[in-house]
């Protein structure tokens, strides 16, 4: 992605993450995987659709993880932003 930047661009990345609390993220789980799919199955009549996203979701690297790839791919610096408790994240990343 790098390469493919404006020599002064920035790379935005947002993404469903990992909830930075114990308790909520064991409730956003269970939700991912036990509602999610049959609100899926009830709206649009694919209920594999979303617990595909729901298991994606879980094999997703966590916001530092994240970070630390970005960097290695050659970017100067990057920082995230935790959005809905984790849930969402956003990564920045600069290449100056």
């Amino acid at each position: 992605m790098r390469r493919c930047l404006k020599k002064s661009g920035r790379l935005l990345v947002l993404e469903f993450s990992k909830p930075t609390n114990p308790i909520f993220s064991q409730i956003y789980d269970w939700y991912s995987f036990n509602i999610l799919p049959k609100l899926g199955s009830i709206l649009v009549n694919d209920s594999e659709s979303y617990q595909y996203l729901a298991e994606s979701i879980r094999m997703h690297p966590d916001q530092e993880l994240l970070r630390s790839m970005i960097l290695e791919s050659g970017f100067k610096k990057c920082k995230f932003y935790n959005l809905l408790n984790g849930v969402v994240s956003i990564h920045v990343a600069y290449d100056e």
